[in-house]
């Protein structure tokens, strides 16, 4: 097994133990992390796995980790209970990485945010979930959620 393949293993593994601190050691200080409701770089990407971490109490997740020609990706299920509405939610995600110094240098997440949406949202996320609108309203809610969390945490400024 490769170092980076070890690597998306090891920051799984911590995810699925809730241990932010584990995966935020696992980016290197200068990464990018892009998903559909968050675009981060540095410290704000910790911030953010541990603003998760401690919201998903009952989170529960599978992944899988593959390697082919050098490139690194995984597959890796989350169900939890979307704090906003109550609801629970099943997301289906797959992550792509770049590495720089045995770090990840580049994430990027993607799932299907209508799918996300209907069982998040309910009614709404069903109606509205593939329009950009809904899809800029989660990104700004979870924005200044996040921007909320880092004040309290002084250490991700």
């Amino acid at each position: 097994m490769s170092n980076h393949k070890a690597l998306i293993e090891t920051f799984y593994k911590a995810f699925q133990q809730k241990d932010h601190q584990t995966m935020a050691q696992c980016y290197h200080p200068e990464a990018y992390f892009r998903d559909e409701a968050f675009e981060l770089e540095g410290k704000a990407i910790g911030a953010m796995w541990h603003m998760l971490c401690e919201r998903g109490a009952d989170m529960e997740m599978t992944f899988s980790v593959s390697e082919t020609s050098g490139n690194v990706t995984a597959h890796w299920e989350p169900s939890y209970t979307f704090s906003q509405s109550g609801r629970f939610v099943h997301n289906i995600i797959d992550a792509t990485f770049e590495f720089k110094e045995g770090k990840i240098i580049k994430h990027i997440d993607s799932f299907s945010f209508w799918r996300w949406s209907r069982q998040s949202l309910g009614l709404a996320g069903l109606v509205l979930g593939w329009t950009p609108l809904l899809r800029k309203k989660v990104s700004t809610m979870a924005g200044s959620n996040l921007r909320k969390f880092i004040v309290k945490h002084p250490e991700y400024t």
